[in-house]
């Protein structure tokens, strides 16, 4: 459920407000309204948390864990000081690899000419002696016909390389002196890399203590919320300054107003509470039981969460999830290593407290499991050659078992998971508007939800009829299908924008003719999306079969090896894949087809009270 809120405006004395951002740090219930502000203090506080982000990543590409390794025995110094001698280090290094990135082009430039020394040209120059060198074309070179004033020094296929005791007429310009002979810039190369070795010594031996700028980043971030909070107050001009009041905005619990309450009267604070309008920014708490609390590590990661004047589904998110899982991974043997992996976890973690993300992990092996054991998958090996217990154990209806006897019965099998599939879009989708109906009980809006409740009915017996199997076309439902259909549009097109006026209502669907129109089509469309989970799972299967047929003939002879290999990347590929179809697939059926039924579009702001930081 969402828990309900309560706008709040706390008023204090300007001077001591930062002590009393403190005493409301303290509290921690308080979600204090966003604002776009701006301070001296916070841009400092930004330009270091910023300073500090760069020199952790510099650190995190040295860090190597060992065995052992205790980061805690390396002697730490000031966070800022550390920060401060990355960044120059990395500065240091920019600058040098810059510098040797140039030395290598200079070698490169004057390496042809030999290793001369350019100050010597400048003597002989100052000595009335003038040398300048050209770079010249053959074509160049032999058009000037011999010029006696030209000093030849070399040549090769691309260019003659030369001498003259004046500048040479037309437009020829001479080759750039360079600055080093080569042997000087060989030798500074050699510096810079010797520094730059250095360098990485330094990086490598102040990696470990990359922790203690994480630490300086939590603590950043703790005086950033409170620095833009502070900054954030309104100032009530006008009086005294030992008068002086400011005050600031947030949301808070309900349940938890006697906190404030409390806290007010014991800091001298004044404060107003009242509800929230529709169009202020109330950020969203949840709080289910223990079961549908399984569902949060999956939004969390998500970043999703209703809205404060939507509904909560973590209950229904989970239960669909949940079969959504078991059906795109398909596999018991799968569900077998979920269960190995998610058990272990919990015996490792049964002391400290077992994580949320590790126990929905058992239950979505469970369901995965459960499901291969009803269809008798296993590991993608042909049902046929199972055990017979495996064989047993399965269910008929949608076993892989009977489905190999022969290509009528595989065709049944088929036949069962389109409409389990189908069936599971009827139920989700029914309790969405279900659930609508309740919502709007007290207003004729709820006719709507009636309506599209018909729709649905419908539109799943056509879904049946059309797509599963011909043999669905004899039963004489469909006409009724139709009125339904017909009716639910009716109902939908009258009561769907109800909100006082059945008038207004009738008009509101007038001028959006053209969606509500499309909105059957929809409702067709989203019944048909669930056919994916049939789809996707006989996908995931397919590629198991591939990988033991490829891997079979390897395993009976000298290449054993290396079939087990294929097989264990084989699977572990399917593994993967399965992951990233059930965050496709399972969860777009929630978030989308479901939500958009519900009204739901998972616009909320997540409450995130203004409290102290856990920094470790």
């Amino acid at each position: 459920m969402i828990v309900p809120m309560k706008k709040i405006s706390l008023v204090v004395l300007n001077k001591s407000r930062e002590a009393s951002l403190e005493g409301l740090r303290e509290l921690g219930v308080v979600h204090l309204e966003k604002r776009n502000v701006s301070s001296a203090a916070l841009s400092s506080l930004l330009d270091q948390k910023s300073r500090s982000e760069t020199a952790l990543g510099i650190l995190q590409s040295y860090v190597v864990k060992e065995k052992g390794s205790d980061s805690s025995k390396h002697k730490t110094p000031d966070s800022r000081e550390l920060v401060e001698k990355v960044l120059s280090l990395g500065e240091e290094k920019k600058s040098l690899l810059e510098q040797l990135s140039w030395n290598t082009r200079e070698r490169s430039r004057i390496e042809k000419w030999g290793d001369f020394n350019p100050r010597l040209l400048a003597e002989l120059a100052g000595k009335g002696v003038t040398l300048i060198p050209y770079e010249l074309s053959h074509k160049a070179y032999e058009a000037l016909g011999g010029d006696e004033r030209l000093i030849l020094l070399g040549k090769d296929k691309t260019a003659v390389y030369c001498v003259a005791l004046e500048p040479l007429p037309g437009e020829t310009a001479p080759w750039v002196l360079p600055e080093k002979s080569l042997s000087e810039l060989a030798e500074a190369a050699g510096n810079i890399q010797s520094r730059l070795a250095e360098i990485e010594t330094e990086f490598k031996g102040l990696a470990p203590q990359g922790e203690a700028i994480s630490r300086h980043l939590k603590t950043l971030a703790s005086d950033i919320e409170f620095e833009t909070a502070r900054a954030g107050m309104d100032l009530l001009e006008g009086a005294p300054a030992e008068l002086t009041v400011s005050w600031i905005t947030g949301y808070i619990p309900q349940d938890d107003l006697g906190l404030l309450k409390r806290a007010a009267a014991e800091n001298g604070w004044a404060f107003v509470a009242g509800d929230p309008t529709p169009e202020d920014p109330v950020p969203t708490k949840l709080k289910n039981n223990k079961l549908a609390s399984l569902i949060y590590p999956l939004t969390d990661f998500l970043e999703v969460v209703p809205g404060y004047y939507e509904v909560d589904i973590s209950g229904w998110f989970l239960f669909f999830f949940v079969i959504f899982f078991g059906m795109i991974f398909g596999d018991a043997g799968y569900g077998a290593l979920l269960l190995l992996i998610g058990i272990i976890g919990v015996l490792k973690t049964s002391k400290k407290g077992v994580p949320q993300a590790l126990k929905l992990l058992l239950l979505l092996g469970f369901s995965n499991f459960a499901w291969g054991v009803l269809t008798c998958t296993w590991f993608g090996i042909d049902a046929a050659v199972l055990p017979a217990i495996f064989q047993t154990l399965s269910l008929p209806l949608v076993s892989n078992a009977v489905a190999a006897q022969s290509a009528g019965a595989k065709a049944i099998v088929d036949q069962n998971l389109q409409i389990f599939c189908f069936s599971l879009a009827l139920l989700q989708l029914s309790i969405a508007h279900i659930k609508g109906i309740f919502r709007n009980i007290k207003s004729l809006k709820w006719f709507g939800e009636l309506g599209s409740l018909a729709m649905l009915i419908g539109m799943y017996n056509v879904v049946l009829t059309l797509v599963v199997s011909n043999s669905f076309r004899t039963i004489p439902f469909l006409p009724a299908s139709l009125y339904l259909i017909a009716g639910g549009f009716a109902l939908s097109f009258v009561f769907a924008g109800y909100e006082g006026s059945i008038v207004k209502s009738i008009v509101n669907s007038l001028q959006n003719i053209i969606s509500v129109i499309l909105g059957i089509t929809n409702v067709f469309s989203d019944i048909m999306s669930y056919i994916r989970l049939w789809a996707v799972g006989l996908a995931g299967a397919s590629i198991s079969a591939t990988v033991n047929a490829m891997a079979g003939p390897l395993l009976g002879n000298f290449l054993i090896f290396l079939g087990i290999i294929l097989l264990v990347f084989g699977h572990g590929l399917n593994l993967i894949l399965n992951v990233l179809s059930v965050l496709v697939h399972a969860v777009r059926l929630n978030t989308l087809e479901f939500s958009g039924h519900l009204g739901l579009t998972w616009a909320g702001v997540v409450y995130k009270p203004f409290a102290k930081t856990d920094i470790k």
